[in-house]
């Protein structure tokens, strides 16, 4: 991968700085995606020694991409995100992931396909950090918000 191709991944995952959430932090601010992803990943590396034979460094990648369709989509709530929403989501992030250098995109299609298919001990892992993260922030988060 040449310096031009990581800065414009770099630069389209930059979106998520900017992609709200549904909740708040518990300074009452608008929480990111990007720092919904950065604490997964965190959450996973913390965990290494709770699950010996899962191989974390994948959990974590998992984590890292698990929002990157949300680049171009923005961020719908679980619980008001429809199929349709999601096929979108998977089509525009399956176009961005084809332009990407060969080695970075195979890569990130078989994450995906095993984070979709739900089958592994990390792809389980990653799930569950996902949806505990999302528990976590609101618990966090002021009970008015």
């Amino acid at each position: 991968m040449n310096p031009r191709e990581y800065l414009e991944i770099l630069h389209i995952a930059e979106r998520l700085k900017d992609t709200t959430r549904h909740c708040t932090t518990s300074k009452r601010r608008i929480e990111s995606v990007a720092e919904h992803s950065w604490r997964i990943s965190l959450m996973a590396f913390l965990l290494k020694d709770e699950f010996p034979n899962a191989d974390i460094d994948k959990v974590i990648s998992m984590c890292l991409i698990h929002d990157l369709g949300e680049c171009f989509t923005g961020d719908i709530p679980t619980f008001l995100k429809t199929d349709h929403d999601r096929d979108i989501e998977d089509s525009l992030l399956s176009q961005w992931v084809n332009t990407l250098p060969e080695n970075i995109s195979t890569r990130m299609t078989e994450l995906y396909n095993e984070m979709n298919q739900q089958e592994t001990l990390e792809s389980k892992i990653y799930k569950a950090l996902d949806k505990l993260e999302a528990v976590i922030q609101h618990n966090e988060s002021p009970i008015d918000t």
